[in-house]
Parts: structure tokens; sequence; C-alpha cells
């Protein structure tokens, strides 16, 4: 069965059903599996964890039933598996953390755990506060406000903490506001796409056979720009800056269907980056860590300026040596990257222990997830609902390209979190926030699209009964 006929089977809700147990079975067995290799015991812990997971998938489920239930089948399984395979990485690695204590590192699996149920509570709670979509509408220039608030609090509030300034302390706990301000900038883009899309998309000059919009129109994306040059410089977080300024032109593209938006954004990205690289201190050093990784095993004197990091030649080394097939769950030694091993490096755990096939099988879980959002904005009626699923997954796509790509040494770090996997409970809470928003999307897309039909074949039924009772000739 094709995605396409699976979308459209009768019972999606049974579907579901059986993906989630599906997921929780290979989370719950990779748990055990990474307890027996390193140990030679079940995990002590066990029992409770396969109930939380169960918690964690039956009780969505059984509100998206409720509430949603024409709602993709596949957004909330996928989300479920990648929530699962995140808690098994980070308890295969407080196993390790408690069995050398000299790493001085926290145990972060039943944090992540507590922070998973927080996640998918709120993700029940919008489902069944929030009936339609088109309610967030009605307040995005008050969601953007509160966004531009909170992406800017932690330049003046903020902790400084591994060279970057992107969290607020609250007593004990600690806030990451980038992670709910990419859903803001979403909400918000989509409401101002809708209402001025037409103005954006019919006016400009041909220059060399690329359209670009007109003079006037760049005030919105020169704007977004300099904000997103404001959070490179004052917060040196990178990452953010990237996923900020990406989702606004990959919006503006869909609203206007226009490469000249895209041109532009493009050309802006590259300039202001090798402005800020170029000059920022903190985001240099990244810039010279992926230009030299291995850099770092030279004598100091002999490194180049503003290497002080070997996290990412450790992270090669750990790509290196898992191959294809990894050396096995639990015999590997991502502890060696410190505390990068729980954070945007989980990656590496995947990589050494499960091999390019885990990575790969990662990153698909990721993109079909995207494509199940992209598909959804392909389905929804009305533009707001078609621009914000489009934006919601094009963010997902750019934190795991932006996270992915500095891991591997594609481009430079980042130190964002990689979603669902990475330790963190404000991405994982926002992560399951846009999983509610891309449910309740798909089921009000499906809701709208069923009447019509329906209606349609009545109509037909009611005029096929009229021509058969009426008298010949009449």
């Amino acid at each position: 069965m094709t995605f396409a006929a699976l979308a459209q089977a009768p019972d999606r809700r049974r579907t579901e059903a059986g993906l989630l147990a599906f997921a929780v079975l290979i989370t719950v067995f990779g748990d055990a599996y990474a307890g027996l290799s390193m140990t030679g015991k079940l995990p002590d812990g066990l029992a409770g964890f396969t109930a939380a997971m169960i918690g964690v998938a039956l009780v969505p489920h059984l509100v998206v039933r409720r509430f949603a239930a024409r709602a993709d089948p596949l957004i909330l399984p996928l989300a479920t598996l990648l929530t699962g395979l995140g808690l098994v990485l980070l308890n295969r690695l407080d196993i390790t953390y408690a069995a050398q204590p000299s790493l001085h590192m926290p145990q972060a699996g039943g944090g992540q755990l507590v922070w998973t149920l927080i996640g998918t509570a709120v993700c029940v709670g919008i489902l069944i506060t929030l009936r339609d979509h088109r309610f967030l509408q009605r307040y995005v220039y008050l969601t953007m406000a509160v966004g531009l608030v909170l992406l800017m609090a932690p330049a003046f509030f903020g902790a400084d903490q591994f060279g970057a300034k992107r969290w607020i302390l609250l007593g004990p706990l600690s806030l990451q506001p980038g992670e709910f301000v990419k859903l803001m900038i979403a909400v918000f883009f989509a409401g101002y796409l809708t209402v001025n899309r037409d103005a954006l998309a019919l006016t400009g000059r041909r220059v060399m056979g690329v359209q670009l919009p007109p003079g006037r129109q760049l005030g919105p994306i020169f704007t977004i720009w300099v904000v997103s040059l404001l959070v490179l410089v004052f917060e040196r977080d990178l990452g953010t800056s990237l996923i900020f300024f990406g989702v606004f032109v990959i919006m503006l593209y869909m609203a206007t269907q226009r490469t000249g938006w895209v041109v532009c954004g493009l050309l802006m990205a590259v300039v202001g980056a090798a402005v800020v690289g170029s000059a920022e201190p903190h985001v240099k050093g990244r810039v010279m860590a992926w230009l030299h990784p291995m850099d770092i095993f030279l004598p100091e004197k002999q490194r180049p300026p503003g290497l002080i990091s070997d996290q990412s030649a450790q992270a090669l080394f750990s790509f290196g040596s898992g191959g294809i097939g990894g050396s096995g769950l639990g015999q590997g030694h991502p502890e060696l990257i410190g505390f990068a091993g729980n954070s945007d490096f989980i990656l590496t755990t995947v990589g050494e222990e499960l091999g390019l096939a885990g990575v790969m099988v990662v990153l698909l879980l990721y993109t079909l997830l995207a494509q199940r959002g992209m598909r959804v904005g392909l389905t929804a009626r009305d533009p707001f609902g078609k621009l914000l699923a489009v934006g919601l997954s094009g963010a997902l796509l750019l934190q795991v390209f932006v996270v992915c790509g500095g891991v591997t040494g594609l481009i430079p770090l980042t130190g964002k979190a990689l979603p669902f996997l990475a330790k963190g409970g404000s991405s994982l809470v926002a992560n399951w926030v846009m999983v509610a928003l891309l449910i309740r999307i798909s089921d009000s897309a499906q809701k709208r699209r069923e009447p019509v039909g329906a209606f349609a074949r009545g109509s037909r039924r009611r005029a096929r009964g009229r021509r058969a009772a009426a008298p010949p000739g009449g």
C-alpha cells in the first residue's frame, strides 16, 4: 500500500494504533537490548519505562480518535518513535555516565522521560481545546510580538552557556525560548502572507530571467534579516538565526511561487553569515572548527586562532568507527564527546553504534514526518492552514539540517537540539506542540473535504430519483 493509499484508508485510527504499537515495541526492545549489552541484565526501570511509553502512545491516540478522527495516521506514530529512540539513547548514555563518575555528567534519561510526559500532555491539551486551527489567525500580530520578546530575551536576561546565550534560567529550570519562537513565527508568517500574498506575488521586475520583488515589498524580508542578524550577534545563536530566516523564505516562496524571493533570501543569508562569522569570536571559532577539525590535536601555538574544541573531530571519529552497521547499541564510546553526547551530538551515538544504516533510518523518519506535514499543507483548503503546515514542516527540516549538517561537518556547528532525540525539555515540548498543530490541520482539511463529496453524492441520488419518478415526456 502506498502512502497516498494509506492516507485514504477508511479506518485511519486503526492504522495509527498498529503503528503506535510497533513504535512502542521498538523503543522497549531497544532499551532492554542496551541494558543487556552493557550490564548483562535488563535495566532496573524497564517496567516503568514500558508503562510510560504505553501511556505516551495510548493517551494521545485516544484523544486523536475522539477529537481529530480524520487526521493523518502517520504523524503521531512517527513522533512517538523518534521520542522513544531519543529516550533509549539517553538511557544508554546514563549507564556509561553512572559507571564513570569522573565524567561528571548528570543523568538525563529520567528527566527527559518526564518532559516527554509533559510534552504529550500539552499535545493532548491543544487537541482538546483548539478545535479549529484558524482560531490562531486572529492573534498573529500578538503572537509575533510575544515571539520577538522571547527571541530577544536571552540577550538581556539569558545565561551564557557553552558559548551561546539562548537559555533563560528560572530557578533550577532553564528555558530555551527559540524552540517556541519557531512555532510563533510560523503562525505569524502564515497569517501575514495569507493577507499580503497577492501584493508580494503580482508585482516586481524581471532581471536576468528572474522576477525579483519590488523594492517596497523588500521591507518585511529586510526586517526579518536584521532581526536574525541581531540574534546572531547578541546571542551568538547561529542555529536559531538560520531557522528563523529560513522559515520565512520557505513560506514566502510557498505563498508567492516566486524564485526571486528565494534568490534574495539566499543572498542575504550568505552576506549576513559571512559578516558575522568573520567578526563575532564565538561564531568565528565554530567556523574554524568546521574548516580545521583535526588541527585541535596540534600544539596550541600551531592551532588556528579561535579553535578550542575537539567536538567536531570526535564526532568524525565516531561516524568513522561506526561504519555501515555500527558497533552495536551500547558498545561504542559516545561519552568521549563529553556533555555533547546527549545534546546536539546525540546523532554521533547513532552513527557510532548503529552505523550509517541507523543514521539513514533516523533521517528517513524525520523526512517522512516532514513529508506528512507538507502533504497536510497541500490538502488543506484554507490558505492559513496551508502555509502554517508548510512552515512547521519547514522549521523541522531546517532544524534537522543545521544540527545534522553541523555534526557531520557539512556546515559549522550550531548547537541546536536534534528534534525529539536530544536532551532538552523546551525542544521536546515545542516539537509536541508542532505535532498537535499538524494533527489539527490534517483533521480540519479532511473534514472539509468529506462533506462536499457526501453532499454531491446525495445530490446525484436525489436527481436520479426525480428523473425516475418523472412521467414520460414530462
